[in-house]
């Protein structure tokens, strides 16, 4: 069996990391990487060993590479094309007649929300990549939320399976005791609309404290809209925009915060909450998403309604007492077990596994 898996290549959020992770565990013989642009995702395969293969689209407009992906899937004999990501997508869609291999897709949000407020291109972007998803055949989910906008496009429930996020939990971490002078929470999340920045901000204004730190990780189109914000509120010595950060550098900024936070308002399975419980840090979460199979019950941490401003700042003061009475450690730890049992790598890579088999017996 030989898998190709397909990304644009630019990717640095919870897809890049579920795309290395998920090659990672495959023998580079049997699973290769093509993206179609060098960038962060082909430098991190190279040092995992991962085997990777450039395309070099000028740009996503440049359909002159259809030819040699043709002929590069057709000459190296791949059994099954995985794609990952609407470029990915799309451009796979116009050749896959053209070649022999099953196509598999991983949907890792929800497509129809992926390019929101793009205007007229976000429009014909999404359109695109929902004509490709009903032409694959197979869809992997990454959560169960995700199968109700599918099965409204009309795809067949036979084709989607759910296989959720999974990784490589340290079985011998032990975080010391924080001593942050600061109630420190960390985001990790493009900034971007659906992220729900904007509400974090609101919540914390609102907060019956003051005395914290909150680092902002990650780029987007709402930087400046953002910065302005924190200006408007005052909260400039308080909120730090740490720009895009690299996986140790996303580590080290959550074994040294006291709560992460993602404020999102449509998810699939975020692997930064992944991250976060591997390095026992609880967190504050909207409900979208499977997030609350991490957040059995509130000992675990916060699940909380998402767009809702009042329900965000009551647990920012919950969280901010527990940290006070030294009680968050616990939650990191309950997390921590839940996590590493339910949403390991190996589970992630064994169902993967199986689901290809499935589909060479097709």
């Amino acid at each position: 069996m030989k898998v190709l898996h397909i990304n644009a290549g630019l990717e640095d959020g919870g897809g890049k990391n579920h795309i290395l992770s998920l090659l990672s565990q495959f023998d580079p013989t049997t699973a290769e990487l093509l993206v179609l642009e060098n960038g962060i995702i082909a430098d991190e395969a190279k040092k995992l060993g991962i085997v990777v293969h450039v395309l070099e689209q000028q740009s996503r407009y440049d359909l002159s590479i259809l030819k040699r992906l043709t002929q590069f899937i057709t000459n190296q004999s791949f059994d099954i094309v995985h794609t990952h990501g609407a470029r990915a997508n799309f451009i796979f869609s116009t050749i896959h007649k053209k070649v022999a291999a099953q196509w598999l897709i991983t949907v890792h949000s929800d497509p129809t929300l992926d390019f929101m407020n793009r205007g007229i291109k976000g429009t014909l972007f999404t359109k695109f990549n929902l004509a490709s998803l009903k032409k694959a055949d197979h869809l992997i989910v990454v959560t169960d939320s995700l199968m109700a906008p599918l099965l409204k496009l009309g795809i067949n429930k036979n084709k989607l399976t759910i296989i959720y996020n999974g990784i490589q939990f340290n079985s011998d971490r032990t975080n010391p005791p924080m001593m942050n002078d600061k109630f420190t929470l960390t985001c990790v999340a493009r900034l971007h609309p659906i992220k729900g920045h904007e509400r974090l901000l609101d919540s914390l204004y609102a907060a019956d404290f003051t005395n914290f730190s909150l680092n902002l990780v990650g780029d987007g189109e709402l930087r400046v809209p953002l910065e302005k914000k924190v200006q408007q509120l005052g909260m400039q010595e308080n909120v730090h925009f740490l720009g895009f950060l690299n996986k140790p550098q996303v580590d080290e900024a959550i074994t040294k915060s006291d709560i992460t936070v993602l404020t999102s308002s449509n998810e699939g399975f975020p692997m930064v909450l992944l991250e976060s419980a591997n390095h026992k840090v609880p967190f504050i979460a909207t409900d979208v998403g499977d997030v609350s199979l991490l957040v059995p019950d509130e000992s675990y941490g916060w699940c909380i309604p998402a767009d809702s401003v009042e329900s965000l700042t009551t647990a920012l003061n919950e969280a901010y007492d527990e940290w006070e009475n030294h009680t968050l450690e616990s939650k990191g730890e309950r997390l921590y077990q839940l996590a590493s049992n339910q949403f390991s790598l190996d589970r992630f890579y064994s169902e993967t596994l199986t689901l290809y088999e499935k589909l060479m017996r097709n």
